[in-house]
């Protein structure tokens, strides 16, 4: 009898062991307008990310993380597809602007991520897994909306780039704005970032069984900068108690010019408010037992809101980067970027690898075990090995397309950055910048010049790349008249 009961168990244990392991799940954060030095783990002294900076500790950071487009629409489209901006011809914010009084014409791009394209939220939920999208799309309205690309679940996506207001019902009959899909019922005073991540936590609790895709894309940090009122006070008492600054409080950049200093309590508090839904999903995944297999990614769309034209600025600062959302410097294209999986990405990890948004599909499908699709994430590449083995992987060079003009100031321009070095292309004048970025991360020393060889490899790397992959250029503005 104990001999029967003893193969009982051990065939039970046997069972046990060869049951297949629950698949990862994956969430994806992506933060609006964040910048590379808005927080702490990033240099900041004035705002306060106590969860981010713990999530950094707990994965790994990238120092040399990149949008692939210096703003929102098209680093989101790239994010998705695994296809560069200038390949998808989504090179603008949808729907853009495009300037008839100016030297050039913008490139014509389109309005909507084409349902052709496959995104990893397709793919994932072809798996198996249940997929959701809370907060900003921005990438085409009825019938290409988050539920035609792939996710189960949609709270709060639509075509429109900002909420009319952070606070519900999140709309503004004045200007014409309807509230956000998907979030009706809240509460007077209800905050739009706690919102998103209250649905983010009833999707995770929902879904705790059975593997899921989490894709929550804030509208924090994107204008209006609105903040809950108390924390609006903190940051205003914190700025009172800090020593006064010298000078000037901005930097002129051509015809804008950025803020010098990261001093708007506003823009603090609404950081906070983002920082603390990140501690809040960490800690339900740990309340779940989840957190071990659950693969969590932390990024930004494009670079921080810094540089304006005329007489302002934007509500943060990108220093030490130069400029900042709508520019090819620094301050509008590199990002913050933090992984973490305690089951596979050790702790406390920095890495310099350049990295960029069209990288990210190829990375979750190999780190989910799937397999690769080469010719929908055609401009990305894997660094699963670099996150799980710290594999070290030869740097690829980068580039970007932005044949526009951008409200921040800046001129239709492209660029390419290969090992430390970095050139930017001005199509208005038709003119070459080149950045050693070890020496010179501020971008401040123009080696055109003193470095032609150099110069002219990159520009023909920038060319041959935009043939390649048939990027729309800009053209001259028959009917502009230079007064």
């Amino acid at each position: 009898m104990n001999r029967l009961l003893a193969l009982i168990l051990l065939s039970c244990a046997s069972c046990q062991t060869n049951a297949p392991k629950k698949m990862p799940n994956v969430i994806f954060i992506l933060i609006d307008d964040l910048g590379w030095s808005d927080l702490s783990c990033y240099g900041s002294t004035f705002y306060e990310t106590p969860n981010i900076d713990q999530l950094a500790q707990e994965g790994i950071r990238f120092t040399d993380a990149y949008a692939s487009c210096p703003v929102c629409s098209p680093t989101r489209a790239s994010i998705l597809t695994g296809k560069h901006p200038a390949r998808l011809q989504i090179t603008d914010w949808i729907p853009g602007s495009d300037p008839k009084n100016r030297p050039l014409l913008g490139a014509q791009d389109l309005n909507e991520l084409p349902l052709s394209e496959i995104t990893f939220a397709e793919r994932l939920q072809e798996t198996g897994y249940e997929t959701a999208f809370l907060g900003k799309w921005h990438l085409g309205d009825t019938s290409y909306l988050p539920q035609d690309q792939g996710f189960d679940l949609n709270k709060g996506g639509h075509d429109a780039g900002q909420p009319a207001t952070y606070f519900y019902p999140y709309e503004n009959p004045k200007r014409g704005h309807l509230n956000v899909p998907g979030l009706q019922g809240g509460q007077a005073d209800e905050y739009l970032t706690d919102r998103l991540t209250e649905e983010s936590l009833t999707f995770i609790q929902k879904n705790q069984s059975q593997p899921f895709l989490l894709y929550l894309a804030h509208y924090a940090v994107h204008t209006p900068i609105e903040a809950k009122p108390a924390l609006v006070e903190k940051y205003t008492m914190k700025l009172d108690q800090s020593p006064p600054k010298a000078g000037l409080d901005y930097i002129p950049e051509r015809d804008s010019r950025s803020r010098k200093y990261q001093n708007n309590p506003s823009y603090a508090a609404m950081l906070q408010s983002v920082d603390e839904s990140i501690g809040q999903i960490q800690a339900q995944l740990q309340e779940l037992g989840l957190a071990e297999n659950t693969i969590l990614i932390f990024t930004s769309d494009n670079g921080g809101l810094s540089t304006l034209p005329s007489r302002r600025t934007g509500p943060t600062a990108s220093l030490p980067l130069r400029a900042g959302k709508g520019w090819l410097y620094e301050g509008g294209i590199r990002v913050p970027l933090i992984v973490k999986w305690p089951a596979t990405i050790d702790a406390g990890l920095q890495s310099n690898l350049p990295v960029t948004s069209t990288d990210f599909y190829p990375t979750i499908l190999e780190l989910l075990g799937l397999p690769l699709l080469p010719t929908q994430h055609a401009d990305g590449r894997s660094i699963a090995a670099h996150l799980s083995a710290q594999t070290e992987l030869e740097e690829q060079p980068l580039f970007w397309h932005f044949p526009h003009y951008h409200g921040s100031g800046n001129r239709p321009s492209a660029a390419v950055r290969q090992g430390d070095y970095k050139l930017i292309k001005w199509y208005e004048t038709d003119s070459l910048e080149l950045y050693n970025l070890t020496n010179d991360l501020a971008e401040q020393y123009n080696l055109v010049d003193s470095l032609p060889n150099k110069t002219q490899e990159l520009h023909q790397a920038l060319r041959s790349w935009q043939k390649g992959i048939g990027a729309t250029m800009p053209t001259k503005n028959p009917n502009y008249m230079n007064n």
